[in-house]
């Protein structure tokens, strides 16, 4: 592997920093409302699954007494 100078590699990071493409201000605010979307969700789907897991071993805990 050949060796880079600082200078080489300082211009290599400033042309591939260029092409960067930032997300508008809207992008990101809809990315955000996705995520706390599916956040929800997925949290009540867990709480769910935590009830039914929890009744059942319940149920079986108070078989064995």
């Amino acid at each position: 592997m050949a060796k880079t100078s600082p200078g080489e590699f300082i211009r290599q990071v400033r042309a591939e920093a260029g092409k960067i493409v930032w997300p508008t201000g809207r992008e990101t605010m809809q990315t955000t409302i996705m995520v706390l979307i599916m956040t929800t969700i997925l949290s009540l789907f867990f709480l769910g699954v935590d009830t039914v897991f929890n009744a059942i071993v319940s149920w079986l805990t108070s078989l064995a007494r």
